[in-house]
């Protein structure tokens, strides 16, 4: 029996998301009140001051760049139709967009603080254009610079303030960088290729002449590469087996950080340009956990703010200098009294799939999962299956993962096919009609667990949220026999109506990935698990968010009508306020207490 209750666990806070003011006061967000708000500080492990009081998530922060002021976004109830609003030195707050029914996307500063852009789908919901705005006006003030066609977003302001950064996204594996001059409105194209490249986590260079980023299209692992202006492009680091996942440079300073991205966890690199493509590189951050990310460059690029987890490390900000790696950890995030030393960190292993490819998956047992004498066999797993699929398992932080495994419970999280992480050509293993060997991956996984001793065989049970939902439907309908219970959180059901009903902006996307209504919509229907209902034999539990537009509502109510008609056991909640996840602290602990009661009635 576990010394701590679920709602314990639940209540294990983070900080995270950080930026730096001029005076070098630290913004950040903390979810202590159950909702990530905003928070500062003036020094380590200082009391910290609460700036924003709302009952929906705050989902960024960015600090000014000249004064102590900064923008947040936020949503209402999840719904993913950001607002912008700019916080004053005196707590005032201005709402800069006022527009509810449209999505705005940060896209930073200029370098005197007097105006910031952003991409919104204002104008035509399926499509972003791109905006700058005077930081004292609102609304309809904004000048519109570019009318897009597709999924822009904006990477900064160049630093002399006169152009900006701009990306366009085909699909989560295909990019384009262009830069826009404000004034003219001339949009030059840096990057026109064949086929499917990344172009991502794109920054200035400290000239303005040119642009540092990741990018797959020379290799089959992400490189950080320089991008001219001219459209020409230089390598300068790469790893053969690794991604580059992504690069923070200041460009005031030439300093940057990047990250590589080993089995899930990440190595970062610190260092200073000394010429286009040379690097002059700092000592490595001393930093706890296995995975940082979020840079926040503090003033003069002396030290950077970063967000630091681990599976036994709870999420909070640290402070490190540049140039002799040395780290504080700034923010002090609870573990809601739970010791640290009892979480549980997991072991990275690999089984072999249905056609002999290696599969990678993050596997935790609980204590006495075995003894000295040998296993028990009797130790129940939860499948735990990741979204995206273009995403990966990683070994952070989870109150919910610990809670399981403090209930005897293992957790096998597997990076299937498709998984990112693993290079290119793995990422494009479960595209349209491959779709299904993905689960095939899961099937064999599950044989890997049987042949575990600790695990019984009869007590698996698949979870997985978003994408992950519908691999949990689709390894019940494949694989009933495999199954004893199944946890389904904001999945797609039915690939049909999931792409007919979510957010326009979002369809060409997710088509690019499984497949088009127009020309694949037999194939969608063949995989939809709600189609192939009458094969769950498991119970299930299905969870969503009302708000959602993702994966609209409807594909939890077809799943849950459909399965309870063919007589399996089905529970149920829709929560009205959340969107695409269960985010608030109190609806977390009313959804998920139900489902460890669902476990250990069925389990």
């Amino acid at each position: 029996m576990t010394a701590y209750d679920l709602s314990r666990y639940l209540n294990v806070r983070s900080a995270y998301g950080s930026s730096f003011a001029p005076d070098g006061t630290l913004a950040f967000l903390m979810n202590t009140t159950g909702v990530a708000q905003l928070w500062s500080l003036t020094e380590p492990q200082g009391w910290p001051e609460q700036l924003t009081f709302y009952d929906d998530t705050v989902s960024f922060v960015d600090y000014s760049p000249e004064r102590q002021e900064l923008v947040f976004g936020m949503d209402e109830g999840g719904n993913e139709r950001a607002q912008l609003y700019r916080l004053d030195a005196d707590g005032h707050v201005h709402e800069l967009t006022g527009m509810p029914d449209a999505k705005h996307r940060w896209g930073g500063w200029s370098p005197d603080g007097e105006r910031f852009a952003f991409a919104s789908n204002r104008r035509d919901e399926a499509v972003f254009d791109i905006y700058v705005q005077d930081r004292d006006v609102t609304g309809d003030d904004a000048e519109l610079v570019w009318e897009g066609d597709g999924w822009l977003s904006v990477g900064g302001f160049s630093p002399d303030g006169e152009r900006l950064l701009v990306s366009e996204a085909h699909s989560s594996f295909d990019q384009d960088i262009y830069v826009l001059d404000i004034d003219s409105g001339t949009l030059s194209h840096l990057t026109p290729h064949e086929g499917k490249v990344r172009y991502t986590s794109a920054s200035w260079g400290p000239e303005g002449d040119a642009v540092y980023l990741v990018t797959d299209g020379e290799s089959d692992t992400l490189e950080l590469a320089r991008l001219s202006l001219s459209g020409d492009l230089d390598i300068v680091r790469s790893d053969d087996q690794w991604n580059i996942d992504g690069v923070a440079l200041d460009k005031d300073s030439g300093r940057l950080v990047y990250s590589r991205n080993v089995d899930g966890y990440n190595q970062l690199t610190v260092g200073e340009l000394t010429g286009p493509t040379t690097i002059e590189t700092f000592p490595t951050p001393d930093l706890p956990g296995g995975l940082a990310g979020g840079v926040s460059w503090g003033p003069d690029a002396e030290r950077f703010a970063v967000s630091v987890t681990g599976r036994r490390v709870n999420t909070n900000v640290f402070v490190v200098e540049a140039e002799t790696g040395q780290s504080k950890q700034w923010t002090a995030a609870s573990t809601a009294g739970i010791p640290r030393e009892t979480f549980i960190e997991p072991d990275v292993v690999r089984f072999d799939s249905f056609d002999g490819r290696e599969i990678p998956a993050l596997f935790s047992l609980p204590d006495g999962a075995a003894n000295e004498s040998g296993a028990t066999g009797d130790t129940p797993v939860i499948v735990d299956i990741h979204g995206g699929p273009e995403s990966q398992r990683r070994p952070s932080f989870s109150g919910l993962t610990q809670y399981f495994l403090s209930r005897g419970y293992a957790v096998f999280e597997p990076n299937v096919r498709g998984s990112t992480g693993y290079g290119k050509a793995y990422t494009h293993l479960d595209d349209v009609e491959k779709r299904m060997d993905s689960v095939k991956d899961l099937r064999a996984g599950v044989d890997w667990l049987h042949d575990h001793p600790a695990v019984d065989p009869d007590r698996i049970v698949a979870m997985g949220g978003s994408y992950g939902g519908f691999m949990v439907l689709a390894a019940l309908t494949e694989y009933p026999e495999l199954w004893a219970a199944g946890v389904d959180v904001v999945g797609i059901a039915n690939f049909v109506t999931f792409l007919e009903n979510t957010g326009d902006w979002r369809r060409e996307l997710r088509e690019a990935e499984y497949g088009s209504l127009e020309t694949d919509r037999e194939f969608l229907e063949s995989i939809s698990p709600i189609n192939n209902v009458d094969r769950i034999d498991a119970p299930l539990f299905v969870l969503h968010g009302a708000n959602d537009p993702r994966v609209p509502v409807g594909e939890a109510e077809q799943i849950a009508e459909q399965a309870t008609e063919q007589g399996v056991p089905v529970e149920k909640i829709v929560f009205d306020d959340e969107g695409h996840g269960i985010s608030k602290r109190e609806n977390r602990i009313e959804a998920y207490t139900a489902v460890v009661e669902f476990l250990d009635e069925h389990v």
